[in-house]
């Protein structure tokens, strides 16, 4: 709870921005859990402080100005009836966009359509909660009911949008369909997961429900977990778990996990960190198929022919933005939704896209510190309001794993030799360079 007023003549309470994963440090409420009471100024924070989500220092935030918000009018005196902007998605994505159309216009009608209870929370306290003993009740900031209520908006939970004419600038949802004036695709991306993996067998962690629905069977007691996908959300998870009391075998498809991102002595200085927190991984191994025993745990055929059991199996092998809805209404899709890099539209002048589910480049942009500045973007556009334009970079990419976190910046170019810079027992830096000039440097 922050504290009301600042007495110190310093002027208002200031926000700060992780560049790394999207927090937001308020100082009018502090981070109590590191110590730092409501009201602590940033200036005031030691600099080796932590973000208590990602763990990036004081260095890695920036100053946010949240916009002043324009007072909503009561849902009751909105004119409904008329079209108005509608949200598919109550994630990150879909709140920020439908906050920052409020900023600039109180009286619009906003529709927000989402197939879970529209509860909002911080997607990346989800792979590092267990270790933190982090409730669901705690995760969850701000119900999805009271949210609607602040933002004056029609909140549609446990409603799946299953049809989208661009023509007629309409919804098909599962109660009912919408009119638009204009439409914001904030629905993210699912768990991707291999044929071979049985969906009843195996946990994905992918939202706040689904998270809780696993909290409730660990909490039970010390269980015998395997992780399977080496993979950022793995590392993390698997970490997590142990430091949790939780028996954690990591299944990687390589012979460290994260080969796709890290070089081999990063890879191995993150394994060395995961192992002493007492996971074990199992290198080169894919998984083929999966059964359950009498006593209910189940056991992993593994390719080369060997089995793993556990009583509890979390997959974590990537992500897939859903295509259906797209595709069918006629909207460009390259491993996501395709938009304009600078104003976030989609193929069709109506319709925008934001967040997990759109690819920028034939890149997917999964990121959550991009997604605020792309939610004022379209705000403005829709409410009709200049505004410079979305500038697209690579975020600081940060493994939230205590043990050995890793920080990498740039955007790394296969097949480029990785310089080391330092190597001692406490650091490693390594960078890439190109044409003399360094293009990515991490740390470990």
């Amino acid at each position: 709870m922050s504290v009301s007023e600042p007495t110190d003549g310093l002027g208002p309470w200031k926000q700060f921005l992780c560049r790394a994963c999207g927090l937001i440090y308020d100082e009018g409420e502090g981070d109590p859990d590191s110590g730092l009471a409501p009201g602590t100024r940033f200036e005031d924070i030691a600099e080796d402080w932590a973000c208590p989500i990602c763990g990036v220092t004081k260095s890695d935030f920036e100053p946010y100005q949240r916009r002043a918000s324009v007072a909503p009018m009561p849902v009751s005196v909105l004119p409904q009836r008329r079209p108005g902007v509608v949200i598919v998605g109550a994630g990150i994505a879909g709140w920020s966009v439908a906050e920052a159309i409020r900023a600039e216009d109180a009286r619009v009608p906003i529709t927000l359509v989402t197939a879970c209870n529209g509860d909002i929370y911080h997607k990346p306290e989800l792979s590092i909660a267990l270790g933190r003993g982090l409730s669901p009740d705690k995760l969850r900031r701000e119900t999805g009911a009271a949210a609607a209520a602040r933002l004056s908006l029609r909140l549609m939970a446990d409603t799946v949008a299953v049809g989208l004419s661009p023509e007629r600038h309409s919804l098909r949802t599962t109660r009912g369909t919408l009119a638009y004036t204009h439409l914001v695709l904030a629905h993210g991306a699912r768990s991707a997961l291999p044929a071979c993996l049985d969906p009843a067998l195996c946990w994905r962690v992918n939202d706040l429900a689904a998270w809780s629905a696993l909290h409730a069977e660990l909490a039970r007691g010390p269980r015998t977990v395997a992780v399977i996908g080496a993979g950022m959300v793995g590392c993390e998870l698997a970490e997590d778990l142990a430091r949790a009391g939780h028996g954690v075998t990591l299944i990687g498809a390589g012979m460290l996990p994260l080969p796709e991102l890290l070089p081999p002595a990063a890879g191995r200085r993150l394994l060395a960190g995961l192992e002493r927190q007492g996971v074990r991984y199992r290198a080169n191994s894919l998984v083929t198929g999966l059964s359950r025993r009498p006593d209910g745990n189940v056991t992993l055929a593994l390719s080369d022919g060997e089995v793993l059991d556990a009583a509890t199996l979390v997959a974590a092998t990537g992500l897939a933005t859903p295509s259906r809805l797209v595709r069918g209404a006629g909207l460009a899709f390259d491993r996501g939704i395709v938009v304009d890099r600078a104003t976030l539209r989609t193929n069709r002048t109506d319709i925008f896209a934001l967040g997990d589910c759109i690819s920028i480049d034939g890149q997917p942009c999964r990121f959550i510190e991009p997604v605020a500045r792309q939610a004022e973007v379209i705000a403005h556009a829709i409410v009709g309001r200049v505004h410079p334009g979305y500038a697209h970079a690579a975020p600081v990419i940060r493994l939230k794993t205590r043990s050995a976190p890793v920080e990498l910046h740039g955007t790394p170019r296969p097949g480029v030799a990785w310089h080391i810079v330092e190597d001692t027992e406490r650091r490693l830096a390594m960078e890439q360079r190109h044409d003399g000039e360094v293009t990515a440097w991490l740390a470990a």
